[in-house]
């Protein structure tokens, strides 16, 4: 008897239990996805109905103006070199670390991650104090002919220092999981070590590249910190577009700002979904 009601209490449990857990999936779907919509698709719908509060053609007309054209194309042409450079240097750096064993290792390890704890105007500020006008280096490459801070030089040191780990920590977890057995048949075959990595590594691990250098492209889109310490901020010679958002909320002209920064939101959406789209397709 005592058998039989312990059996039926279970089952009553069972039951009440099965009853709460999908309320409580339910909750948390509903918790995650307001969050997201009031922190996320809220601020991006407001910026986009500001922006085009005035019509496609108002619109139009504050993105062509000379000044906002200049800032969207350095913005674009500083972020496509800043890419290109952290691909092949975030990609070398994270082989380094992957396959070499060396003394200070876990040190480098450590200050890959080490920009982003960095505010970005003391990143600014570094490079301003390293390479400005007055100081030695600076003037030592003045001297050669080449001028770094308040120029577009500066721009691309900055997005490299502040999107220095995304390719690294993009690209070495996928090199860890490499089976080796590929590169150490190449080297036994008689292979050469850049042989081995550029027809055996590299095809393996170029989406990770891929995605890292397109997340690197996406977040110097919109870097601002960095950027207005070290340009100079000169209207279309070194006026990125953050910046420029910037001195049109600073004027009064929300309409103007809204657009800059609906055309960056726009861009950096594109680029998320191509690396979205990229990451499930080597996971499928």
């Amino acid at each position: 008897m005592s058998t039989t009601v312990e059996l039926s209490g279970a089952r009553s449990t069972g039951r009440s239990r099965a009853r709460r857990q999908p309320l409580g999936k339910l909750g948390l779907r509903v918790a995650a996805g307001t969050y997201l919509l009031l922190m996320v698709a809220l601020p991006v719908a407001t910026l986009a109905r500001e922006g085009l509060s005035k019509g496609l053609t108002e619109l139009g007309r504050a993105l062509l103006h000379p000044v906002a054209r200049g800032a969207v194309l350095l913005t674009l042409e500083t972020a496509l070199v800043m890419a290109a450079v952290n691909a092949v240097m975030g990609t070398l750096i994270a082989y380094v670390l992957v396959r070499y064993q060396f003394p200070g290792r876990k040190l480098l390890d450590v200050l890959i991650d080490l920009p982003f704890a960095i505010p970005t105007l003391v990143t600014g500020m570094m490079i301003v104090t390293l390479l400005g006008p007055h100081a030695a280096l600076g003037q030592l490459f003045e001297a050669a002919g080449l001028r770094v801070v308040y120029a577009p030089p500066a721009i691309i040191l900055s997005l490299l220092f502040v999107t220095l780990p995304l390719v690294v920590r993009t690209v070495q977890p996928v090199l860890m999981e490499l089976d080796g057995a590929d590169e150490e048949a190449a080297f036994t075959l008689g292979a050469s070590e850049w042989t081995t990595f550029r027809r055996v590594t590299l095809p393996a691990i170029a989406p990770a590249i891929v995605s890292g250098a397109l997340q690197s492209f996406a977040r110097a889109l919109g870097e601002f910190g960095s950027v207005v310490v070290v340009a100079g901020n000169i209207p279309r010679r070194t006026l990125t577009a953050a910046v420029h958002v910037f001195g049109e909320v600073e004027s009064g002209d929300v309409h103007a700002a809204s657009a800059m920064s609906l055309v960056l939101v726009t861009i950096s959406f594109c680029v998320v979904l191509v690396v979205s789209a990229r990451q499930r397709g080597a996971h499928g």
